[in-house]
């Protein structure tokens, strides 16, 4: 029996890593993921500004599993109900069990222009044109940077070119005007959050303008909904996702069982998944590992049902997804907003928290020595000793799990 998982995204590898340990010995389980090392999406921001941290939130795929077949390719097509995946190359890969866990690509909403000229942040290497860019324009003098979309992504990215103008030399030279097409930064998130928000945007001179939907673009000049430009230097794409060329850009609409057909489910930001309690799910990366979860054990009772001795009884009774989010949280350069329960909190304590989540993250997939230099770039340390990195440690040398309580959504544009 074979079962395979398509993306080694937040999903994919939380999916994938509890079915290594819950599957019995006899089924085969394929991990395929077009890259060689699982991104830390949630910290890519980062990479703007400190290159150096590449290293830090790129774990290689065979450092976390142990038993999983692990395929470097690209899926292009998928027939769900058959079982059925089409990998690069024309090469079929059938399946009886199977998880889409590609996660989301960037949106650019057929605007005029905008994917031509615009630079998304969706790997490293985005992050690594974007921080040239921008250096090149304050190299020039007055850098003129726009950022589309102030969903948290964006606001991240603007907080990170803010810090970078700074610290560079930069500040009074740039500016950097942060543009979203609804009444607030962040929005769909609480009220007073995104006053937080808003507030740190401001603090750190980034121009925020609302009701700013873009409209189009050139290589010089951003047109807004109604005729106003913009003229810019840098111009940076946050405005929203769609889902993966295997699925044909869309995103398909799931309920809590995540099943999308057959026995193949979805999850991550690769769907729209409605919970128990038909509440929409954001796409964010807590959602994604709190889906996966659900997914590994709705898998199993599969293969525990299609191995063992039905006798053609019904289906086992799967479990439902339901959502709920312990908060947000978001990096402002230096700085940061959490909300947690009716909390927000900012300054040394925000930080401390998104510090957290990434050290937590990265040691519940076992790169408790990556966690540890991520704290060293997030707190500015010069290193971190050995006995740091054992506190991280349990006896038996397996990785402290720390759940991912906050984490970032992008908005859309349409």
């Amino acid at each position: 029996m074979k079962i395979a998982v398509f993306g080694a995204g937040y999903a994919g590898l939380t999916l994938a890593r509890r079915l290594e340990q819950q599957l019995p010995p006899e089924v085969n389980l394929v991990v395929v993921d077009e890259d060689e090392a699982h991104l830390v999406q949630h910290e890519l921001h980062r990479a703007i500004r400190r290159p150096s941290i590449a290293e830090d939130i790129t774990v290689p795929l065979t450092e976390c599993f142990e038993r999983a077949e692990i395929r470097q390719a690209r899926v292009t097509d998928l027939d769900a109900e058959a079982g059925v995946a089409t990998l690069d190359g024309d090469e079929e890969l059938a399946y009886d069990v199977g998880a889409v866990c590609l996660g989301a690509e960037t949106a650019f909403y057929d605007l005029p222009g905008v994917e031509a000229h615009a630079t998304p942040l969706k790997r490293l290497d985005d992050a690594e044109r974007i921080r040239a860019d921008v250096l090149e324009a304050f190299d020039a003098g007055d850098a003129r940077i726009v950022v589309g979309g102030a969903g948290l992504s964006g606001i991240q990215v603007a907080g990170e070119l803010a810090a970078l103008a700074r610290e560079v030399g930069a500040g009074d030279a740039a500016e950097i005007t942060l543009l979203e097409q609804q009444e607030t930064v962040a929005p769909n998130f609480p009220e007073r959050f995104q006053r937080a928000v808003d507030q740190q945007l401001r603090d750190r001179g980034i121009t925020v303008r609302t009701d700013a939907a873009v409209d189009g673009a050139d290589g010089n000049t951003i047109t807004l909904d109604g005729g106003t430009t913009i003229d810019y230097d840098v111009f940076v794409w946050t405005g929203g996702i769609r889902g993966p060329d295997a699925l044909a850009g869309d995103r398909p609409l799931v309920r809590s069982r995540l099943q999308l057909a057959g026995d193949t489910f979805v999850v991550g930001d690769a769907a729209r998944v409605v919970d128990a309690d038909g509440q929409a799910v954001p796409a964010s990366a807590q959602a994604a590992i709190r889906e996966a979860r659900v997914a590994a054990a709705n898998i199993e009772k599969l293969v525990d049902h299609r191995i063992g001795d039905s006798n053609g009884e019904f289906e086992p009774r799967l479990e439902d997804f339901q959502f709920d989010s312990p908060g947000w949280l978001v990096s402002v350069g230096d700085g940061a907003v959490a909300q947690v329960g009716g909390t927000v909190l900012t300054g040394p304590a925000a930080v401390a928290l998104k510090a957290t989540v990434g050290v937590g993250y990265l040691t519940s997939v076992g790169a408790v020595r990556k966690a540890v230099g991520l704290v060293g770039e997030e707190l500015d340390l010069d290193g971190v000793p050995d006995e740091a990195v054992d506190a991280f440690e349990e006896e038996d040398g397996e990785p402290a799990a720390v759940d991912v309580a906050v984490d970032e959504e992008e908005d859309g544009n349409d």
